[in-house]
């Protein structure tokens, strides 16, 4: 569920070059004036076996921290009537088809991009917003990265067979809510968006991947934000809007006695709605690792 589309999912694998490469990583640590702090790490979705092991920074905020935060709590997301709602909630009513919702232009580009795999058929009887999600998970499941191996699953398993606290910024159902709410008209314009970028995000992978060797957030901002920003109603929902509903419950968090890790979509800290400029909007003292 979580592979949110088109430039979020870009964002991700933005991390798919090594994590062990030399220079910054992807990661920065937040102070408070109290002195309490807070680690920030961009997440990897979807990953393949040959990016672990992780930088020895990102592990060492793992082994600072006493409670794992993430977007949503893996365990909640795992559990099956979690993933029986994300299904019904996927689908549209038995009285109508996806050929039924769509415009003819967008039906025409999923029927072009699915028609020799074989997951058409499936796909007619879902809401748009969830093809969109389907499609994207697919095209990158082809190109060898699995979800199981992603950056925020890797921490979860740590977490759990430590023992330490997990906890979610937001709730499955919330996750769900930014789809399922869409008009069908942004449900068709989110589809064939998706469908339209696919080719160019692979195409920039390279250029994505060398920008995170280097720690060059300049241009990571550019490449993932410039294509999102030109929707501007989903770059608030699905950017904005959830970073401020973050905010609030990452502050709490520096009155901890021990630290926290934050792993969220690298989407989410980016660009002056980024939570890094937020924090330091707000006084936090924040440096990247």
């Amino acid at each position: 569920m979580r592979r949110v589309f088109a430039a979020a999912v870009v964002a991700a694998l933005l991390l798919l070059a090594p994590l062990h490469a030399a220079g910054r990583a992807f990661a920065w640590k937040a102070t408070g004036k109290g002195g309490g702090a807070v680690y920030l790490v961009g997440s990897i979705h979807m990953l393949s076996s040959a990016m672990y092991p992780l930088a020895p920074s990102l592990e060492s905020a793992y082994k600072d921290s006493d409670l794992l935060v993430e977007e949503v709590d893996l365990g909640q997301m795992m559990d099956p009537s979690s993933q029986m709602q994300l299904l019904m909630r996927g689908m549209l009513p038995s009285s109508q088809s996806l050929e039924k919702v769509l415009t003819p232009a967008t039906y025409a580009l999923v029927s072009k991009r699915l028609e020799s795999s074989g997951a058409m058929e499936p796909l007619k009887l879902m809401k748009p917003w969830m093809v969109a999600l389907m499609v994207e998970a697919l095209e990158w499941q082809k190109a060898g990265l699995d979800p199981e191996l992603g950056l925020d699953k890797h921490f979860y398993d740590e977490a759990k067979n430590d023992s330490k606290g997990v906890q979610g910024l937001e709730t499955a159902d919330d996750q769900l809510s930014i789809f399922d709410t869409m008009t069908m008209d942004q449900q068709d314009h989110m589809l064939a968006q998706t469908i339209k970028d696919i080719d160019a995000e692979q195409a920039q992978m390279s250029k994505m991947m060398d920008a995170w060797k280097t720690g060059d957030v300049a241009s990571v901002e550019r490449v993932v934000l410039s294509g999102l920003k030109q929707d501007p109603t989903l770059y608030q929902r699905l950017l904005v809007g959830r970073n401020k509903n973050w905010m609030p419950k990452i502050e709490a968090l520096f009155a901890r006695r021990g630290h926290a890790l934050v792993v969220v979509g690298a989407a989410h800290l980016v660009g002056p709605d980024g939570l890094v400029a937020m924090l330091k909007a707000r006084g936090y003292a924040v440096e990247q690792m």
